[in-house]
């Protein structure tokens, strides 16, 4: 009906950043008791891998990609490639230790495969399997499994390390590999 569309030069409002959704202290302990049962006879490798995703704040991907040689236990440190095949060093802390010694010590002795994580048929553990992995322990720890998943767990370990770890806004980019510091004030 109009040539000229009146509201054209009008700014609109900016939407609201979402909270990321992670887990409280509480469900992290939780989720890290149930994963820890000696009744799943892989449990020393699930434990681990929740380990790490609730203390290293790693992506899926990241997991799945460390190789044994990826970790320097003297120093006490984990290199992941992230994001746009970027090196990054990430420092493990006694919990993750403890728990890739003793999934080391049960880890199927093969000298073929480099990969760290290893599925039932002794190969690199895949993507699906790994999420499958997380999903049966939130399930365990009686946890909402359709609002948490691996990129939330990530998300709570940002979040824990900023409210109860003391660690700055700036070390948290490092740590998480994020490109802008925009993307870790979200925590």
């Amino acid at each position: 009906m109009i040539e000229i569309n009146p509201a054209q030069n009008l700014e609109t409002p900016k939407s609201d950043k979402r909270l990321p959704k992670y887990l409280n202290l509480e469900q992290s302990q939780k989720l890290l008791e149930v994963a820890s049962n000696e009744d799943n006879r892989n449990y020393q490798r699930d434990y681990a891998i929740i380990t790490l995703f609730l203390n290293c704040g790693l992506r899926l991907s990241e997991l799945v990609g460390i190789n044994i040689n990826d970790i320097d236990f003297s120093e006490a440190r984990l290199t992941v490639i992230g994001k746009g095949n970027k090196e990054r060093i990430i420092y493990l802390n006694k919990s993750c230790l403890k728990a890739l010694y003793e999934y080391l010590e049960v880890r199927p002795k093969i000298n073929y495969n480099k990969a760290l994580f290893l599925s039932e048929r002794k190969e690199r553990i895949s993507r699906r399997t790994v999420q499958h992995i997380v999903d049966k322990e939130l399930k365990n720890a009686e946890l909402d499994r359709k609002n948490f998943s691996t990129h939330k767990l990530r998300h709570t370990a940002a979040t824990l390390m900023y409210q109860y770890g003391n660690v700055d806004i700036r070390a948290l980019q490092v740590l998480l590999g994020h490109e802008s510091i925009s993307t870790t004030e979200i925590y």
